[in-house]
Protein backbone atom coordinates (compact mmCIF):
# COMPACT_ATOMS: atom_id res chain seq x y z
CA UNK A 1 0.00 0.00 0.00
CA UNK A 2 1.20 3.92 -0.72
CA UNK A 3 -0.10 7.06 0.38
CA UNK A 4 0.13 9.01 -3.05
CA UNK A 5 2.72 10.76 -1.69
CA UNK A 6 5.98 11.25 -3.49
CA UNK A 7 8.95 10.42 -2.15
CA UNK A 8 11.57 11.64 -4.85
CA UNK A 9 11.59 11.98 -8.63
CA UNK A 10 14.05 9.37 -9.97
CA UNK A 11 15.14 9.11 -13.93
CA UNK A 12 14.27 6.34 -16.50
CA UNK A 13 17.89 4.64 -17.07
CA UNK A 14 16.39 2.27 -19.07
CA UNK A 15 14.01 0.54 -20.14
CA UNK A 16 14.38 -2.84 -22.06
CA UNK A 17 12.37 -6.40 -23.30
CA UNK A 18 13.92 -9.12 -21.69
CA UNK A 19 12.76 -12.69 -20.91
CA UNK A 20 9.27 -12.81 -22.19
CA UNK A 21 8.52 -8.70 -19.93
CA UNK A 22 10.15 -5.85 -19.38
CA UNK A 23 12.63 -4.49 -17.37
CA UNK A 24 13.03 -1.07 -15.89
CA UNK A 25 16.29 0.64 -14.60
CA UNK A 26 15.59 4.12 -12.54
CA UNK A 27 18.27 6.36 -11.49
CA UNK A 28 17.47 8.16 -7.74
CA UNK A 29 18.93 9.97 -5.31
CA UNK A 30 19.39 7.28 -2.23
CA UNK A 31 17.12 7.09 0.44
CA UNK A 32 18.37 7.75 4.04
CA UNK A 33 16.89 3.92 4.85
CA UNK A 34 18.54 2.23 1.29
CA UNK A 35 16.05 0.63 -0.45
CA UNK A 36 16.17 -3.57 -0.02
CA UNK A 37 15.71 -6.56 -2.48
CA UNK A 38 12.63 -7.34 -3.47
CA UNK A 39 10.56 -4.42 -2.22
CA UNK A 40 7.63 -2.59 -3.30
CA UNK A 41 7.87 0.79 -5.13
CA UNK A 42 5.37 2.82 -6.65
CA UNK A 43 6.57 4.06 -10.00
CA UNK A 44 4.98 6.63 -11.86
CA UNK A 45 2.27 5.22 -9.56
CA UNK A 46 2.47 1.43 -10.59
CA UNK A 47 3.25 -0.78 -7.92
CA UNK A 48 7.09 -2.70 -8.89
CA UNK A 49 9.07 -5.13 -6.92
CA UNK A 50 12.97 -4.37 -6.68
CA UNK A 51 14.37 -7.59 -8.71
CA UNK A 52 18.33 -5.81 -8.11
CA UNK A 53 19.40 -2.26 -6.68
CA UNK A 54 22.50 -0.78 -6.18
CA UNK A 55 23.77 2.76 -5.13
CA UNK A 56 21.15 5.22 -6.46
CA UNK A 57 19.67 3.08 -8.86
CA UNK A 58 17.06 -0.18 -8.86
CA UNK A 59 15.94 -2.34 -11.36
CA UNK A 60 12.50 -3.79 -11.58
CA UNK A 61 10.89 -6.34 -13.79
CA UNK A 62 7.05 -5.62 -15.63
CA UNK A 63 4.96 -7.99 -17.08
CA UNK A 64 3.97 -7.35 -20.86
CA UNK A 65 0.05 -7.51 -18.93
CA UNK A 66 1.19 -3.99 -16.76
CA UNK A 67 3.28 -2.55 -19.63
CA UNK A 68 0.41 -2.02 -21.78
CA UNK A 69 -2.47 -1.42 -19.16
CA UNK A 70 0.26 1.45 -18.17
CA UNK A 71 1.29 4.72 -19.39
CA UNK A 72 5.06 3.45 -18.14
CA UNK A 73 5.53 1.91 -22.36
CA UNK A 74 5.59 5.45 -23.33
CA UNK A 75 8.80 6.55 -21.57
CA UNK A 76 11.76 7.19 -22.40
CA UNK A 77 15.87 7.17 -21.48
CA UNK A 78 15.72 10.48 -19.41
CA UNK A 79 12.19 11.17 -18.33
CA UNK A 80 11.23 11.90 -14.79
CA UNK A 81 9.21 9.51 -12.64
CA UNK A 82 7.39 9.56 -9.38
CA UNK A 83 9.03 7.33 -6.79
CA UNK A 84 7.48 5.92 -3.48
CA UNK A 85 7.70 3.47 -0.81
CA UNK A 86 5.34 1.23 -0.02
CA UNK A 87 4.14 2.38 3.29
CA UNK A 88 5.18 0.88 6.93
CA UNK A 89 2.79 0.28 9.91
CA UNK A 90 2.63 3.51 11.82
CA UNK A 91 3.44 5.85 8.98
CA UNK A 92 1.48 8.95 8.55
CA UNK A 93 -1.23 8.50 5.73
CA UNK A 94 -0.84 12.15 4.45
CA UNK A 95 -2.94 11.20 0.93
CA UNK A 96 -4.87 8.71 0.64
CA UNK A 97 -5.22 4.75 0.43
CA UNK A 98 -3.27 3.62 -2.99
CA UNK A 99 -2.83 0.04 -3.97
CA UNK A 100 -0.46 0.94 -6.99
CA UNK A 101 -2.59 -1.35 -9.23
CA UNK A 102 -3.44 1.35 -12.06
CA UNK A 103 -6.72 1.00 -13.68
CA UNK A 104 -6.62 2.63 -16.66
CA UNK A 105 -4.53 5.24 -18.55
CA UNK A 106 -6.85 8.88 -19.61
CA UNK A 107 -5.41 11.55 -21.42
CA UNK A 108 -4.69 15.06 -20.39
CA UNK A 109 -7.18 16.56 -22.29
CA UNK A 110 -6.46 20.42 -21.04
CA UNK A 111 -4.29 22.44 -18.65
CA UNK A 112 -5.54 25.94 -17.24
CA UNK A 113 -4.91 28.53 -14.87
CA UNK A 114 -7.30 29.17 -11.81
CA UNK A 115 -5.74 31.60 -10.12
CA UNK A 116 -2.73 30.48 -8.36
CA UNK A 117 -3.66 27.34 -9.44
CA UNK A 118 -3.88 24.81 -12.47
CA UNK A 119 -6.87 22.52 -13.52
CA UNK A 120 -6.30 19.88 -15.34
CA UNK A 121 -9.50 17.61 -17.01
CA UNK A 122 -8.35 14.07 -17.90
CA UNK A 123 -10.40 11.74 -19.47
CA UNK A 124 -11.44 8.29 -17.81
CA UNK A 125 -14.03 5.51 -18.90
CA UNK A 126 -17.30 5.80 -17.41
CA UNK A 127 -16.23 3.02 -15.05
CA UNK A 128 -13.83 4.98 -13.42
CA UNK A 129 -16.35 8.00 -13.32
CA UNK A 130 -18.87 5.76 -11.31
CA UNK A 131 -16.33 4.64 -8.86
CA UNK A 132 -15.40 8.55 -8.12
CA UNK A 133 -17.17 11.29 -6.54
CA UNK A 134 -16.92 14.89 -5.96
CA UNK A 135 -14.19 15.98 -3.30
CA UNK A 136 -13.25 12.53 -3.46
CA UNK A 137 -9.45 10.68 -4.02
CA UNK A 138 -8.06 10.00 -7.08
CA UNK A 139 -4.33 8.80 -8.16
CA UNK A 140 -2.99 10.46 -11.36
CA UNK A 141 0.99 8.95 -11.79
CA UNK A 142 0.49 7.87 -8.45
CA UNK A 143 0.03 11.46 -6.97
CA UNK A 144 -2.68 11.96 -4.58
CA UNK A 145 -5.09 14.31 -5.80
CA UNK A 146 -8.79 15.54 -4.68
CA UNK A 147 -11.80 15.43 -7.78
CA UNK A 148 -13.02 18.88 -8.07
CA UNK A 149 -15.19 18.43 -10.88
CA UNK A 150 -16.61 14.85 -12.49
CA UNK A 151 -18.16 14.20 -15.75
CA UNK A 152 -19.36 10.97 -17.44
CA UNK A 153 -15.76 10.36 -19.18
CA UNK A 154 -13.96 12.52 -17.25
CA UNK A 155 -12.77 14.55 -14.41
CA UNK A 156 -10.52 17.18 -13.09
CA UNK A 157 -8.06 18.40 -10.91
CA UNK A 158 -6.63 21.18 -8.96
CA UNK A 159 -3.13 21.29 -8.96
CA UNK A 160 -1.19 23.96 -6.41
CA UNK A 161 2.20 24.87 -7.67
CA UNK A 162 4.10 22.70 -5.01
CA UNK A 163 2.17 19.04 -5.97
CA UNK A 164 3.03 20.57 -9.69
CA UNK A 165 6.69 21.17 -9.22
CA UNK A 166 7.62 18.44 -6.92
CA UNK A 167 6.41 15.38 -9.08
CA UNK A 168 6.62 14.37 -12.81
CA UNK A 169 3.45 15.85 -13.46
CA UNK A 170 4.94 19.19 -14.11
CA UNK A 171 6.33 17.46 -17.35
CA UNK A 172 3.11 16.08 -18.53
CA UNK A 173 1.34 18.17 -21.52
CA UNK A 174 -1.83 18.07 -22.95
CA UNK A 175 -2.50 14.50 -25.43
CA UNK A 176 -0.20 12.39 -22.97
CA UNK A 177 -1.18 9.25 -20.73
CA UNK A 178 -1.86 9.27 -17.32
CA UNK A 179 -2.00 6.71 -14.92
CA UNK A 180 -5.36 6.43 -13.22
CA UNK A 181 -6.05 4.49 -10.07
CA UNK A 182 -9.33 5.58 -8.40
CA UNK A 183 -10.62 5.22 -4.54
CA UNK A 184 -10.78 1.95 -3.39
CA UNK A 185 -13.38 2.47 -1.11
CA UNK A 186 -15.55 3.56 -4.60
CA UNK A 187 -14.36 -0.24 -6.02
CA UNK A 188 -15.53 -1.99 -3.16
CA UNK A 189 -19.21 0.37 -3.28
CA UNK A 190 -19.44 -0.04 -7.34
CA UNK A 191 -19.01 -4.06 -6.03
CA UNK A 192 -21.44 -4.29 -3.57
CA UNK A 193 -23.81 -2.45 -5.94
CA UNK A 194 -23.30 -5.06 -8.90
CA UNK A 195 -24.17 -3.95 -12.81
CA UNK A 196 -27.84 -4.21 -12.35
CA UNK A 197 -28.23 -0.75 -11.35
CA UNK A 198 -29.03 -1.37 -7.60
CA UNK A 199 -29.57 1.44 -5.39
CA UNK A 200 -28.24 1.13 -2.17
CA UNK A 201 -31.27 1.16 0.28
CA UNK A 202 -31.54 0.38 3.92
CA UNK A 203 -32.08 -3.39 3.16
CA UNK A 204 -28.53 -3.27 1.03
CA UNK A 205 -26.93 -2.43 3.78
CA UNK A 206 -28.08 -4.63 6.46
CA UNK A 207 -28.10 -7.54 4.57
CA UNK A 208 -23.67 -6.73 3.71
CA UNK A 209 -23.57 -5.82 7.61
CA UNK A 210 -23.34 -2.53 7.41
CA UNK A 211 -26.14 -1.55 9.86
Amino acid sequence: MFTGLVQKIGTLSRLAHTGGGWALTVAHEPWSDALTLGESVAVQGACLTASAIGDGWFTAEILDETFQRTALRNFREGARLNLERALALGDRLGGHIVSGHVDETGNLLDARDRGRDIVWRVSCSQTLSRQTVMKGSIAIDGVSLTVSALGGDWLEVNLIPHTLHATSLCDRRPGDALNLESDILGKHVARLLGKDGTSVTEDLLRENGFL
